[in-house]
């Protein structure tokens, strides 16, 4: 899973994060240690800082009040010039052959999968922030659309189907048939 590059900043530590774990331990209380957060919070954390330096550093600077799925869509592309995905494009000539032979001079791009798992994450992120579910610039028609088109690209480009696994259900158990009495054979 491609991992999100942190952007520089001189004042990198105006963003405030509440990761849930309240369980601050101070002098002269008996309250458990903190628990270490898990790498799914810890990957978390660091997109939500990611996308708040983006936001420090767009001209005009921008508020997430102010943020929109239009700006999560900017953000999702600016990502493109760090991933590590080959996208072929229509005229090359591995366009639909998930294992090219050669190289070639196609774009890499994020994964689809990784900007999908990204966007979950902000969208949490975003909520136990302090914003609105209805609000949530990540939840936004276009995000879903665009997650939705770079499948599809993505897909047909590299050969690849992303088909919805289907949920393995228990094996069903037909009821016991009972015996015959002995001798009734």
């Amino acid at each position: 899973m491609d991992s999100i590059p942190e952007v520089e900043s001189s004042n990198s530590g105006n963003i405030s994060i509440n990761t849930g774990n309240n369980n601050m331990s101070s002098a002269g209380t008996s309250s458990p240690a903190p628990s270490t957060p898990s790498r799914y919070e810890n990957q978390k954390r660091r997109d939500w800082n990611t996308f708040g330096q983006y936001l420090k550093n767009h001209r005009p600077p921008l508020s997430l009040s102010r943020c929109s799925g239009a700006h999560v869509l900017e953000f999702l592309r600016y990502l493109d010039q760090f991933g590590k995905t080959k996208v072929h494009t229509l005229i090359c000539p591995f366009y639909g052959h998930p294992n090219p032979p050669a190289p070639c001079p196609c774009p890499l791009r994020q994964a689809w999968g990784s900007l999908d798992a990204l966007i979950g994450r902000l969208r949490a992120a975003y909520e136990e922030n302090g914003g609105k579910p209805e609000a949530n610039p990540f939840g936004a028609r276009a995000v879903r659309l665009y997650l939705r088109e770079v499948r599809d690209l993505q897909s047909k480009a590299r050969g690849i189907s992303y088909e919805k696994k289907k949920r393995k259900r228990p094996p069903q158990q037909l009821p016991a048939l009972p015996l015959p009495p002995p001798g009734a054979i």
